[in-house]
């Protein structure tokens, strides 16, 4: 469907030159996408305690998510490939970005963050980009007047983990433009008055939840806190970008919008009495909801106050709160219309992988990785548990027991298998990567008397590493110089390692 309205020209647009995939030019491409068995020996492989059942999910999450890729499709205008479409949605932005941020670890197979070419090719002028398109015919499913037209804003995020895994320069250029345009789009269109922004239940990917009453196809004149924090999290990664690129007056704009934004944030949305970030009503009054959207806040080290951030990070501890059996519940368990059994057909409390690897994120951000580890941890045994059962990933599960959520449906966008992945590989292991600095970082809170670590782990966009303990001496063997910094229940310490085959004792 061709869209006519006129809008506001965004001039930025003009340095986009993904647009040309779909102009007849020689845009970005992706290329076919080979069987997963000709690429399974070029992807990382974790050394796990025997007795999880996280590598057999590992393995299966990969293979799962592999079927979900397309090669692309030139002649509907797609340069790079996409996802297997679903019943009933096109691809879309939220499960794109989160699969992106697998590319670093899979990009000597294909590169999975070329799926966010295909958006940023089909940008408007107006730097709108449609939450969603028909990857059968590359045509934009929604139009920019439709308040659930497009979000959540992730592209910024996905981005900036690719470079921060491969040190990619050259296509953190070409992004930048497309990211900057959209944002500012985001900005004239998708904010109240004080600037901070609203969504709707389908925009925000939480499209039943009962957080703002009629609220699934409409802001009903809300704002909402995940819209908000993700608009801050942007700013910080885009001006983090600007100033790399030595693009000083957008860096300044986005350092400009991101203090505003936390101040009117920790000034509207915050709750004393009950030590969380809320939607807030046109009156001001908060919604009853507390929604797993709001640990949002936590991916930006800076926007929870230190006074607010252990009562804001205990919720995830409480039972009443989000401890429940499987956890993270998509809205905590003392939430108005949370149903434990089912998970309420979607979002009214079912767990959502992806949602859990989000906050798992944030509590990584701010120093938790010990409680991350527990979550994580967790989280994989009861998905192992109805994997083992079932033979499937599920999209969503129960919050109460370990069974598919309520409607049972299948992983068929590849959401659940990248968020499996990736938590296992940064929660469980607690690897980390700033490969522009050459610095890696592992937290080993895995127990000792056995191998533990990674094989093959891609060190940027040639080097890899082998990473080993058994709790008495770390075994190294890297084609790279590396900087490393190790970590466990009893000590920390940081080295460099040279090119080879390397060993040091630990306390």
């Amino acid at each position: 469907m061709a869209w006519d309205f006129k809008q506001h020209v965004e001039p930025l647009v003009e340095r986009n030159r993904f647009v040309t995939a779909v102009n007849g030019g020689a845009g970005p491409a992706g290329g076919a996408v080979p069987a997963f068995d000709t690429i399974h020996a070029s992807l990382p492989v974790p050394v796990l305690p025997p007795d999880a059942p996280w590598t057999d999910l590992y393995w299966f999450a990969w293979r799962s998510l592999w079927e979900r890729l397309c090669p692309p499709k030139p002649a509907a205008g797609i340069a790079a490939p996409t996802l297997v479409p679903s019943r009933f949605h096109g691809q879309d932005i939220e499960t794109t970005a989160y699969i992106a941020r697998l590319a670093g670890y899979s990009q000597r197979a294909i590169d999975l963050v070329s799926l966010l070419d295909n958006f940023y090719a089909r940008q408007a002028p107006s730097g709108f980009i449609s939450r969603e398109f028909d990857p059968d015919t590359g045509a934009a499913c929604f139009g920019p007047f439709e308040p659930s037209g497009t979000g959540p804003s992730l592209f910024s995020w996905a981005e900036w983990r690719h470079f921060r895994l491969t040190a990619d320069e050259a296509r953190l250029r070409d992004v930048f433009w497309p990211m900057v345009a959209y944002h500012r789009w985001c900005r004239l269109n998708r904010t109240w008055p004080d600037g901070l922004y609203w969504a709707t239940g389908y925009s925000s990917g939480l499209v039943n939840q009962p957080r703002v009453p009629r609220g699934r196809f409409h802001h009903c004149h809300w704002v909402w806190a995940d819209a908000s924090l993700q608009a801050a999290l942007v700013c910080t990664i885009l001006g983090r970008i600007a100033t790399r690129l030595e693009e000083t007056d957008l860096a300044e704009e986005f350092a400009a919008e991101r203090t505003r934004l936390i101040q009117a944030i920790n000034a509207n949305l915050w709750n004393d009495e009950t030590s969380f970030y809320h939607d807030v009503a046109p009156d001001g009054s908060f919604s009853p909801v507390k929604s797993i959207a709001a640990y949002w806040a936590l991916l930006d080290r800076q926007l929870v106050p230190a006074e607010r951030l252990t009562p804001f990070v205990q919720l995830l501890r409480e039972t009443w709160a989000f401890k429940t059996p499987f956890r993270l519940p998509s809205m905590s368990a003392d939430s108005e219309g949370y149903e434990p059994e089912s998970g309420g057909n979607g979002w009214r409390g079912a767990v959502w992988p992806h949602l859990t690897y989000m906050t798992l994120r944030g509590l990584h951000s701010v120093g938790q990785q010990v409680l991350s580890h527990e979550i994580a941890a967790g989280h994989l045994d009861a998905v192992a548990q109805v994997y083992q059962a079932t033979g499937s990933l599920w999209a969503s599960y129960a919050p109460d027991k370990a069974a598919p959520g309520d409607p049972a449906e299948i992983d068929r966008s590849g959401l659940t298998a990248a968020s499996i992945i990736l938590m296992v590989l940064e929660n469980v292991l607690g690897l980390s990567v700033d490969w522009p600095l050459r610095q890696i970082a592992w937290h080993n809170l895995l127990p000792g008397g056995e191998d533990v670590g990674v094989h093959n782990y891609p060190l940027g966009q040639d080097g890899t590493m082998d990473l080993l303990s058994n709790g008495e001496r770390l075994f190294i063997s890297t084609d790279i110089p590396v900087t490393l910094t190790y970590r466990d229940s009893v000590q920390e310490f940081q080295v460099a390692v040279p090119a080879g085959a390397s060993e040091f004792p630990l306390a």
